[in-house]
């Protein structure tokens, strides 16, 4: 199990940690009813947060933040040499939260998406992992709540007797909501994005190979090229600029600069 503590990458903290200390965290926070907000962050999240102060704020506040690319693995082993070995896969992450929490009775609670891609999620869920139970699921309104929504909302999930939420808004809506709810949860909140279209079979994943390599950008952006395209063709590089300014100590990049968010903002 490796957990050495949150690195800056580009002012965001990022958690250098494998799916074991992972899973062990957001398991024991379900156990014990209390918060642990959790993202996996891969290079749009990351750049995301980097062009945005407010954004930058709340993810610095998660609990935890996983390497979700591989870019930005090697980013952190690049700057801090602490040797992870994998990243830390949304999708996959989310599978071994399942499983264990099927093995230790703690049922969950999915929030995001849209109401069919949610009932194929539940069943393949609930059918791959024996003991597994989804406790409730409401879909994205795909706008933003009133603060009675937010009540309401915060009421459902705590109601369902769930141990711990799933969510799957996207970058960056599932950050902010996890950000904005932990509290009033008092439970693990796990943003997982695009895992509940991958595990719904509504949406095709990269194979291992391209994943391995670090590409499955490429992948994506050749399948939804018109979504896609300034995401990647200039999100990438910028990465990869700043990263080495980082490195080679030409740019300073502060984790406690950005501001606290004038208004809350919760998507729904």
């Amino acid at each position: 199990m490796i957990d050495r503590g949150k690195r800056n990458l580009l002012g965001v903290l990022i958690d250098a940690v494998d799916y074991e200390a992972a899973v062990d965290r957001l398991l024991a926070a379900a156990r014990e009813g209390r918060r642990q907000t959790c993202s996996a962050l891969a290079v749009h999240g990351v750049m995301s947060a980097v062009l945005d102060p407010s954004l930058r704020y709340r993810i610095n506040r998660l609990d935890l933040v996983v390497p979700d690319g591989q870019p930005v693995r090697w980013g952190v082993n690049w700057l801090y040499g602490v040797g992870l070995r994998d990243r830390v896969y949304g999708p996959e992450l989310t599978l071994r939260v399942c499983r264990a929490a099927g093995e230790r009775g703690l049922s969950l609670y999915l929030y995001g998406s849209r109401v069919e891609v949610l009932e194929r999620l539940r069943a393949n869920l609930e059918g791959r992992f024996p003991g597994l139970v989804v406790a409730g699921s409401e879909p994205s309104r795909f706008r933003r709540l009133s603060a009675t929504e937010k009540g309401e909302v915060v009421r459902r999930i705590r109601a369902s007797g769930a141990a711990l939420t799933v969510v799957g808004l996207g970058c960056p809506r599932q950050e902010i909501w996890a950000h904005e709810l932990g509290d009033e949860l008092s439970m693990p909140v796990l943003a997982v994005g695009a895992a509940f279209d991958f595990h719904a079979g509504t949406l095709a994943q990269a194979p291992p190979r391209l994943q391995r390599l670090g590409l499955e950008w490429l992948y994506r952006w050749i399948r939804e090229p018109r979504r896609l395209w300034a995401r990647y063709l200039l999100l990438n590089p910028a990465y990869l600029l700043l990263l080495a300014c980082q490195r080679l100590g030409l740019r300073r990049f502060s984790p406690h600069t950005a501001m606290p968010p004038k208004e809350e903002l919760l998507p729904g």
